[in-house]
């Protein structure tokens, strides 16, 4: 099977076009594709309960949110500081992914 990753790397409510890559993810999840959104560096404050509606419409949607725990752990937030449903994974499970033939990959 496919897998639709999306990787966002700045903080989506705040960099130009954040918000919409987001939805974006939103609706592919939505059409039925398997969608995961990595979140790192500064993206990893959109998976903080709150931050960003969009990310919880897109978990509700069926989307997989993924988060750096390095990026999280340098910017002090541990697992109970995110929604319940992100998943936090190392940057190895990034480069599987990557290197995966059945992932295709959009970065922003």
């Amino acid at each position: 099977m496919t897998e639709l990753l999306l990787v966002q790397s700045d903080d989506p409510a705040h960099s130009p076009g954040g918000e919409r890559f987001v939805e974006d993810a939103l609706h592919l999840a939505a059409a039925g594709h398997h969608t995961s959104l990595f979140l790192v560096d500064n993206a990893v404050f959109a998976a903080l309960p709150g931050a960003l509606p969009r990310v919880d419409e897109f978990l509700g949607a069926g989307g997989h949110v993924l988060v750096d725990a390095f990026s999280a752990q340098q910017r002090s937030l541990t697992p109970d500081d995110l929604l319940a449903r992100a998943r936090t994974v190392e940057m190895d499970d990034l480069a599987a992914r990557l290197l995966d033939p059945q992932t295709k990959v959009v970065w922003h």
